[in-house]
């Protein structure tokens, strides 16, 4: 019988001394223990190791029964008699064994844990654990760090509930688990604290380990949650994790060089350069989570001094708006596009000097946003970031939005933010013309630069129209505007001035281009309709290839349609066109009568 097997062992242990016991007696103990919990016999168990002639027995011993109590405990219903005897035992070998021997053993059957066990094994383990800490003299703060790091490497395996439906359902136990995690480190976030408020403190290293906790959790999980208030569900777990972790950050003197120093100096020095840039990836993902549990969430915003400006804030998100929004994870680029526009709608418009752009990440900000807007296949994302481009071009001051502009014209490569950006500058023309005073950036010599890359085709003749439309019609309603507006006799915004040099470059290259893709498309319609019979007869489909990717095959019918559409395109173009030449024709008549 198992007890009696245990019994035996006890009784000619008991006679030893604490050095005298053998590798022999280990093995024999832990059998007969796993013996006991494997036949029922947990009871009984408990009350060898609650006897206080075993104390030295356990005490060395004891530390390998917890990997089949551990099972044990799961084999077990929740409310099993033998599942509360194995609890109680758990409880009394943190209580009694070497606190080394037991914090390693803890480790492992964490470390040996997967799948659908890790969260539960964790929370089983995670207050004897806190127990053994707690009693160790030497190398607390390497085996607290340890600790952590064992844990957050389980969990981060993990898929982050994101919907309300699986936050509530939580069906790893990862929202329960993380914050079981935090009450763990709270007793070290309290020996921290009071060591720093008394002169006498000078251990860094505990400090250092809960930090590069926080840092780990801002990266996982709360950058990948949903953190948004859910209706229905009254404590969101993961708003209350986010909420510890600001605090914890808070109580150890971190949160506010993290927030606006960025801790470079304390960045650990790497040999291997691939370790350097894991690092590197891995602290700018938890500072840019940080930001935006501070500035969207406002978790922690009162610990904030109030005397920064919106623009220096700006300036400081900017870098973690731009590692946010590199991203194509929704829930990382949707809490870019919130961080960026919680900081645009702090600013007045014009209120953002133009010297901010000689920073690196606010000519490099403005161009990834443009490439979510355009390659996001998330539409409502798509949406947001224009609107925050528009946010972002109404915050600077004149110069500021000149400086964009030339900017994305140059950068973007989309037809359809070139004609955006276009339609801004003729927004921006009309004010300067309304205004009393003169805005110089958008009239004279300035403006002429300007439209010397707006009033452009980017390979002449050749240019693909169809594909350039919207940059194209920008272009010729911003022209027909400033031929509008501009007197020959005042010549403000400059028109006249370089009226050769568009009809040059533009509008001859423009009519061209539309007299061969007329043509073309034309010779098409006529094809097509010529083969259509053909088509109809044999049931053949026409194969459309975008971007090296094969796209619902068109009937003749369908080719048709596109075809045609194309051709009202150019219809569009041209009589836009034609509409600014007559008024060129028409300002110049009118000159020459005045002369004459």
């Amino acid at each position: 019988m198992a007890v009696d097997e245990l019994q035996a062992i006890i009784q000619r242990c008991q006679i030893l001394e604490e050095a005298d016991f053998k590798g022999e007696d280990f093995n024999q103990f832990q059998v007969a223990g796993q013996k006991c919990l494997e036949d029922g016999y947990a009871a009984q168990l408990l009350e060898v190791i609650q006897n206080q002639k075993n104390k030295v027995i356990i005490k060395n011993m004891g530390w390998n029964l917890i990997s089949p109590l551990v099972r044990c405990i799961f084999m077990y219903k929740q409310k099993d008699d033998k599942r509360e005897h194995c609890l109680k035992i758990l409880d009394q070998l943190a209580q009694l064994c070497n606190p080394k021997e037991l914090f390693l053993g803890l480790l492992e059957q964490i470390e040996q844990t997967s799948g659908e066990q890790v969260c539960q094994t964790v929370m089983l383990l995670l207050q004897p654990l806190q127990t053994v800490l707690l009693k160790l003299q030497n190398k607390k703060a390497y085996s607290v760090g340890l600790s952590l790091a064992m844990i957050m490497n389980q969990l981060t395996p993990l898929p982050v509930p994101y919907t309300k439906e699986q936050i509530e359902e939580d069906k790893l136990g990862l929202c329960q688990c993380c914050n079981a995690v935090v009450d763990f480190v709270k007793p070290f976030v309290k020996e921290v604290k009071n060591m720093e408020e008394s002169s006498e403190y000078n251990d860094m290293e505990l400090k250092e380990e809960l930090l590069k906790f926080c840092m780990k959790s801002l990266k996982y999980p709360l950058l990948t949650a949903q953190l948004e208030q859910l209706e229905g569900i009254e404590e969101h777990p993961f708003r209350h994790f986010a909420t510890e972790i600001i605090g914890i950050l808070w109580d150890i003197r971190e949160l506010i060089p993290l927030v606006f120093l960025h801790r470079k100096d304390k960045r650990p020095h790497w040999e291997d350069q691939e370790l350097a840039d894991i690092e590197r990836n891995n602290s700018a993902d938890s500072l840019a989570c940080l930001s935006y549990l501070i500035f969207v969430q406002h978790f922690g915003i009162d610990c904030l001094p109030m005397v920064f400006s919106p623009s220096y804030l700006l300036q400081c998100n900017m870098i973690h708006i731009e590692v946010l929004l590199i991203r194509t994870e929704e829930s990382m680029l949707s809490k870019g596009l919130d961080l960026f526009e919680s900081c645009l709608l702090r600013m007045e418009d014009n209120s953002l000097l133009h010297q901010y752009l000689e920073f690196g990440d606010f000519i490099n900000t403005p161009q990834v946003l443009v490439k979510v807007m355009t390659l996001c296949p998330i539409e409502q994302l798509r949406k947001k970031s224009l609107n925050i481009l528009q946010l972002l071009i109404d915050k600077f001051d004149a110069e500021g939005k000149y400086t964009l502009f030339r900017c994305l014209l140059k950068t973007s490569n989309h037809a359809g933010v070139e004609g955006y950006i276009i339609k801004n500058i003729k927004d921006q023309v009309h004010l300067s013309l309304m205004k009393a005073c003169d805005n110089s950036w958008f009239t004279g010599h300035h403006l002429i630069s300007l439209l010397d890359l707006v009033l452009s085709l980017p390979e002449g003749a050749e240019t693909d129209l169809l594909q350039n439309s919207d940059r194209i019609m920008a272009s010729l309603n911003l022209l027909r505007y400033l031929i509008i507006k501009d007197h020959e006799s005042d010549n403000r915004p400059g028109v006249w001035t370089t009226l050769a040099k568009i009809e040059q470059n533009f509008l001859k290259p423009l009519h061209v281009g539309l007299n061969m893709s007329k043509a073309h498309y034309e010779a098409e319609i006529k094809n097509t309709k010529q083969n259509r019979r053909a088509a109809h007869s044999s049931n053949t489909v026409c194969s459309v290839t975008v971007s090296g990717e094969k796209v619902p095959a068109l009937t003749p019918e369908m080719q048709l349609q596109v075809l045609h559409s194309a051709l009202f395109t150019f219809d569009l173009i041209e009589s836009v066109l034609a509409r600014v030449e007559e008024l060129i024709e028409v300002k110049i008549k009118a000159v020459m009568d005045e002369n004459s």
